[in-house]
């Protein structure tokens, strides 16, 4: 199927994401979550569109959609942990068991594994920690 997203324009952004074939349907409650489908179907059948099987899922709590994970919390992308790893990463011998410390975080890294869960809250806290604390951000005693 190929979108024409012109179909979807009076509701873009409201509870409809559209990327070349991909359809990101979104709500919050359960009810009107089963409305927005009927209003996306209604719409494809009336531009004789259609969907493949293989290619949809419903009801879904957590979606991975175009590197950023989308869930009730939120909005969540790899790259900025990779970015946040990045800069403690450069850091890392200033940091004692940095490795074990991190990873839950690295962890998060491979393919189709990034759930945000309580350990990877208490890796990032405890790093931003070691971060801001001496002997990292120490500046030098020139005396």
């Amino acid at each position: 199927m190929n979108v024409d997203s012109y179909i979807f324009r009076p509701f873009l952004r409201k509870f409809i994401l559209v990327f070349f074939d991909d359809i990101l349907i979104y709500s919050c409650k359960w009810k009107e979550h089963l409305q927005h489908l009927i209003t996306v179907f209604e719409l494809l059948r009336s531009d004789s569109l259609k969907v493949k099987r293989s290619k949809y899922t419903f009801a879904q709590q957590q979606v991975d959609y175009l590197g950023h994970v989308i869930n009730v919390e939120g909005v969540q992308t790899v790259k900025e942990l990779r970015g946040f790893l990045g800069t403690t990463g450069y850091y890392r011998s200033f940091i004692q068991d940095y490795g074990k410390i991190a990873r839950p975080l690295t962890d998060l890294l491979k393919k189709n594994q990034f759930q945000w869960h309580d350990g990877a809250t208490r890796a990032f806290k405890e790093l931003q920690k070691a971060m801001s604390n001496p002997p990292i951000l120490a500046l030098p005693d020139f005396t």
